[in-house]
């Protein structure tokens, strides 16, 4: 077979728009009901609905939910918190679920013949998610999100009825805890008779303080004694879970990593009080070590972990920027590594010996997986476009010196496409990608993202900066006062550092991100001239602004990032980038969804308009309708093609780009 020679950006790839649309489905939310197997898959061809899916044991799989009212499909998924998360549960055929076009609550019994999805509330301002089925009391309790009044919308724990009284009646939902401004996570005890949760308060997020309750509850559901179990300074709780015999399992990072814990003393014995089991709590870690159990809760229903039987849980962990799945023995923590060949990036749910989880690898993409009595298959893979492996680049884990003397780490792709090869010498350009959260992570696993840059002859290096989750507490807690500047500086580093290695072409640099990754970007343009081209999506431009218009859960985060709640100090104005604007020499191009409820479309108009006025090469690109996250294939294959296509225009590798992007002053 040939081999053509061609500039690097120019390699032919059968990866395309359509490979992250029309072949394509982002899973999430993996489930166990006894046999069965349920995800919520989101289509891009259907405007990203939430679709939820059942796999029988038998091998069929299909859309579970019939039409509501007979008319409309399902949009499995919730807006509490904006950013969503768990919006459905399923117990002994039983679903509960949350639906977006309308954020009512409806239920379904996969055994009804009738085949009729029932509301449980009414039409009304407030959200739901995070569902736990106590059928027993025949409640469901939730997280609910009241944004019915003026100010700031109302959290906290309620339990509505199965029978659908509160579809006609609002007050038929018992209010089981409120008073703090965030509680979320509800997780009712094997024998019914307590509940679990975790909750915080502003100005914190729950990966930087927040406490673990435990309450006995009444014959009618709601809280009679309640403990605080873990409420320390700086310490931030997840997912507490209760055993098969009645102990809870939480993870918390009081030892500076997200470590496991059991507390016993909760089962009560005859004769005795039935609170008791207040003053005989005994709480001890499982498994300590560096290691990350958990990770930070942007969405509701984080399942890091499951009860595989009595004596053992089946837990996902990092540990060295890989993560790993296995067992935890519940009695001594003794851990044993399973040979999967896959890592898990999502939830684990196990039952009846049988465990299944979100995975990827380092030649596949995400999909579902499920080991059983030794045995490891693909349930449903994310796409129907594998990436050919000749076409894989794989991670290279990197750890670079930071200008300060610290570490950053990240992981670079090489260009790989077996068809062509550049002119010798020609060095590849570099694309750095910025994660968002800040506090998310790089993970090495295949995307399809990465290999659509990598098989056209483009380096990716996808940055850990200071400030990422899986590193432990004080890697995360680094960035606190210094967003902006240290976040910043460390992908500048790791650029020069692959320049210094003499891997990129130093000419041709670009640094992409969404969110708070796109606040990087802007950043970074302003604080260097490493970068030679920019693409933020949906980033944030005047910090001052933002902090007007945000959302609940994100209120008061960038006060900890900027180090002050003070909005008169100077930093707020020296690190929002729409006051930098006279330092970006780079072009840059801007995609932004008008419907934003997170960073408002305003911010990406703004640097607009003054990039251009100053004589800076910029494009903006509107998608109408789209939030956060694009959800739409049209859109979805728009924005690749945009930014592909003002790459290869910045830098002069091509005039034929795929798609016209309208560039202001170039």
């Amino acid at each position: 077979m040939s081999v053509t020679v061609a500039p690097h950006g120019l390699w032919e790839s059968p990866i395309s728009g359509d490979s992250f649309t029309a072949r394509s489905v982002t899973l999430s939310q993996v489930r166990v009901d006894g046999p069965d197997t349920y995800w919520v898959e989101g289509h891009p061809l259907q405007g990203g609905r939430g679709t939820l899916l059942r796999r029988r044991a038998t091998g069929e799989t299909g859309e579970v939910l019939p039409l509501i009212d007979g008319s409309r499909l399902p949009d499995v998924g919730t807006r509490v918190h904006e950013y969503g998360g768990k919006a459905y549960a399923v117990h002994h055929g039983v679903i509960v679920f949350s639906d977006r076009t309308d954020d009512r609550v409806y239920a379904f019994d996969t055994a009804d013949p009738r085949r009729v999805v029932r509301p449980l509330t009414t039409l009304s301002k407030v959200r739901y998610g995070d569902f736990w089925i106590a059928d027993v009391r025949g409640l469901v309790y939730a997280v609910a999100e009241d944004h019915s009044a003026p100010g700031e919308p109302v959290n906290k724990i309620v339990a509505i009825p199965l029978d659908g009284s509160a579809a006609r009646d609002d007050s038929a939902i018992i209010t089981v805890f409120e008073g703090t401004d965030f509680a979320q996570a509800p997780t009712v005890s094997p024998d019914g008779t307590k509940i679990a949760w975790i909750t915080w308060n502003h100005p914190n997020m729950p990966w930087t303080y927040s406490q673990l309750r435990v309450a006995s509850l009444t014959f009618e559901g709601t809280i009679d004694r309640e403990v605080i179990l873990v409420d320390r300074s700086d310490v931030c709780v997840y997912e507490p879970r209760w055993t098969l015999d009645g102990d809870l399992i939480h993870v918390d990072d009081s030892s500076g990593w997200a470590n496991l814990y059991r507390t016993q003393g909760f089962v009560w014995k005859e004769g005795e009080d039935a609170n008791a089991w207040t003053s005989r709590l005994r709480t001890r870690a499982l498994h300590p070590g560096h290691c990350a159990f958990s990770h930070p809760h942007w969405q509701l229903g984080l399942h890091s972990y499951d009860n595989y039987d009595n004596d053992y849980l089946v837990c996902s962990w990092t540990e060295e920027q890989v993560w790993h799945i296995g067992t935890v023995r519940i009695d001594n923590g003794m851990a044993e590594e399973w040979a999967t060949g896959w890592w898990p990036i999502g939830n684990v749910a196990a039952a009846d010996g049988r465990v299944v989880f979100l995975a990827d690898s380092a030649t596949h993409t995400p999909a579902i997986i499920e080991v059983s009595r030794g045995k490891t298959k693909v349930l449903r893979p994310s796409s129907e476009a594998e990436v050919p492996t000749a076409l894989v680049s794989t991670a290279e884990m990197l750890t670079w010196k930071t200008s300060d003397g610290e570490e950053a780490h990240g992981f670079y792709y090489a260009p790989v496409n077996p068809d062509f090869t550049a002119p010798e010498g020609e060095l590849p350009p570099l694309i750095v990608n910025v994660h968002g959260g800040p506090t998310e992570a790089a993970r090495p696993g295949l995307q399809v993202p990465f290999q659509y840059w990598t098989s056209r002859g483009f380096a990716v290096l996808d940055v850990n900066f200071r400030g990422s989750t899986s590193f432990g507490r004080p890697y995360r807690q680094r960035l606190n006062g210094h967003w902006g500047v240290m976040d910043v500086q460390d992908c500048i580093d790791g650029a020069q550092y692959l320049v210094d290695l003499g891997r990129v072409d130093p000419k041709r640099i670009a640094i992409r991100g969404r969110s708070s990754g796109g606040f990087t970007v802007l950043n970074a343009l302003a604080s260097s001239e490493v970068f030679t081209a920019g693409a933020s999506f949906s980033g944030i431009a005047d910090l001052a602004k933002l902090a007007e218009t945000s959302h609940k859960f994100e209120s008061h985060y960038d006060d900890i990032l900027l180090g002050t709640d003070d909005r008169s100090d100077p930093v707020w104005t020296q690190r929002s980038p729409i006051n930098r604007v006279s330092h970006i020499k780079a072009p840059l191009m801007l995609l932004q969804g008008t419907a934003d409820p997170v960073v408002p479309v305003s911010q990406a108009q703004e640097m607009y308009e003054a990039l251009r006025a100053n004589g800076n090469a910029v494009a903006l690109k509107l998608y109408q309708g789209e939030g956060h996250r694009f959800r739409s294939a049209i859109n979805i294959k728009d924005a690749w093609q945009s930014e592909l296509s003002f790459y290869r225009t910045v830098w002069g590798i091509a005039t034929d780009a795929p798609i016209h992007v309208e560039i202001a002053n170039l």
